[in-house]
């Protein structure tokens, strides 16, 4: 709680931080999904996502049920049975494909 504004009612607060320069709105989401460099996700269901803008800038706030799924060593081994590539191929193509299974499988066939 903020000192002195705790008993703010929420039609004031919005028009002190619109005065402030900031908004926010929140964004009806079924699941968010962050993929991850070199692999992997984090998967939010059920989400609460609010985009705030401040100056200019955009953020986005996200709470959640968060599930984290690393699918790159399965991901490998699946490129490796597909194409009968070497780990270390499977791995650069996977890594060249930005995580794409399905490219990183083309780019070897």
């Amino acid at each position: 709680m903020i000192p002195g504004i705790g008993g703010l009612n929420p039609k004031k607060m919005q028009a002190l931080m619109r005065q402030m320069g900031i908004s926010q709105e929140e964004i009806p989401s079924k699941r968010v999904i962050i993929e991850k460099d070199g692999g992997g996700k984090i998967i939010i269901n059920s989400p609460e996502v609010l985009r705030i803008k401040v100056q200019g800038n955009t953020s986005f706030q996200i709470s959640g049920d968060i599930f984290e799924e690393d699918s790159s060593e399965e991901d490998i081994k699946t490129i490796m049975e597909k194409t009968g590539c070497s780990e270390e191929e499977a791995k650069k193509a996977l890594e060249e494909s930005g995580g794409d299974l399905a490219e990183a499988i083309l780019s070897l066939s």
